[in-house]
């Protein structure tokens, strides 16, 4: 494994190891390294816009994003702008520096005036996006269509939160500092627990954050826009927006997002739109289910072997019950754990009635027979009389980068122009 260093310190530098784990030293004042002005005049921390961008630009930039290399005329054919609309967005998005004209790829078979494609800036642009997981952190630099153009994962530092956003904040500065060819428009970091998207502020029980000034730490790190999210949401709006349904997002239509993983967390999408709480996330941690070989003595809180879902989630839990159990055996407790998973789902899509189920994590993927135990326990807790079938997330192992990635680009698709232009 390559060794990352973290530059950015008055007179030091910091190494992480070759196992992942970065350093403890002392946290010394940190330098903002020369990255490119920040997009369009906006600074700070700004809330990621988790939806599929309407306005006359958005919409370009995303035919361009899904169709490119693609003409002006193919632009209004496909979309319901006039010509002279997509005339105007791409003179606009072509003065941010967002889409390019691509001559070299004229086809000079056609009758009349030749026409010019037109391209995302693959070339010149790119993000910066970080992962905070309870146990480990993932790093990214990805280009403006969301393709990941370099991405490791470290162990996320115990300590104090300041001190360890700062290390985490100083080695994604270091990463950026690789790519010095590209103009970095803006930050994302997606992360669990209560997020203030208007500060960044971050409340982990996990790793025992209060108030962790992530957005501020790493703006200040950085010197560009940085925009943080529930992680949940984030991975939840990666699927509306880096990966598309075939044909578009359908209006009207709905899903709810599962993620398992060290912690069990969900979101709702509707029309487009992941839903943001104006108090937050909500917590499905305490959803009971029947797991008695999770409880305390094989025995759940009622004494009918009820525990609360976070329970039954995560390498701690697992290894909890094996110890209190003594006779019960891992495939045992697998496979309650994809039994109270897919009641739990099931409690919650009988109430939602969405039109899709999407889920990730290693609590869904590492089954012996993959994601069907679940989708057993699903069907036979369902009360409503349609068939649901559980979608796995079409990022696979990657969903935890995506969700950084879609952070960062979120406010550049939802809005072009007002946040580069």
């Amino acid at each position: 494994m390559v060794s990352v260093y973290a530059i950015g310190w008055a007179g030091a530098s910091r190494r992480l190891n070759p196992h992942g784990a970065i350093g403890t030293r002392t946290r010394r004042r940190c330098y903002v390294l020369a990255m490119g002005e920040p997009a369009g005049g906006i600074s700070g921390v700004v809330p990621a816009a988790l939806r599929v961008g309407r306005s006359p630009a958005a919409v370009v930039l995303a035919l361009v994003r899904s169709a490119g290399p693609v003409t002006r005329d193919r632009l209004a054919l496909h979309s319901d702008l006039s010509t002279a609309t997509v005339n105007r967005q791409v003179h606009a998005l072509a003065g941010a520096e967002l889409i390019v004209e691509r001559p070299d790829l004229v086809d000079g078979g056609g009758i009349g005036r030749p026409k010019v494609p037109l391209t995302l800036n693959h070339e010149g642009l790119a993000v910066a996006a970080m992962h905070i997981g309870a146990r480990r952190t993932l790093l990214a630099i990805a280009d403006l269509a969301g393709r990941t153009l370099h991405s490791h994962a470290v162990l996320t530092p115990d300590g104090d939160p300041v001190e360890v956003i700062g290390i985490l904040a100083d080695a994604l500065a270091e990463l950026i500092s690789r790519f010095s060819g590209r103009r970095f428009l803006w930050a994302g970091v997606a992360v669990g627990g209560d997020v203030d998207e208007t500060t960044g502020a971050v409340d982990h029980p996990v790793l025992g954050w209060r108030g962790a000034p992530v957005g501020a730490m790493v703006n200040q790190a950085l010197g560009l826009p940085v925009s943080v999210c529930e992680h949940v949401q984030a991975m939840a709006a990666a699927e509306l927006v880096l990966a598309p349904p075939v044909g578009g997002a359908v209006p009207g239509r709905s899903s709810i997002y599962w993620y398992a993983r060290e912690t069990v967390g969900m979101a709702l999408t509707v029309d487009g739109h992941v839903q943001v709480p104006r108090t937050g996330a909500g917590t499905v941690a305490h959803v009971p289910v029947r797991a008695p070989l999770f409880g305390p003595s094989g025995i759940g809180p009622s004494g009918i072997g009820t525990v609360g879902l976070q329970q039954v989630i995560g390498t701690s839990a697992l290894r909890g019950a094996m110890r209190r159990s003594g006779s019960a055996a891992e495939s045992s407790l697998v496979e309650e754990r994809a039994r109270a998973l897919g009641e739990a789902i099931a409690t919650i899509a009988d109430v939602l009635n969405p039109d899709t189920v999407i889920v990730a994590g290693d609590a869904f993927a590492n089954h012996p027979r993959g994601l069907a135990p679940v989708q057993a326990a699903f069907d036979a807790a369902r009360h409503l009389p349609h068939r649901l079938e559980l979608t796995p997330t079409r990022f696979g192992l990657g969903v935890q980068e995506a969700a950084a990635v879609v952070v960062a680009l979120s406010v550049i698709y939802a809005d072009p122009i007002g946040s580069v232009g």
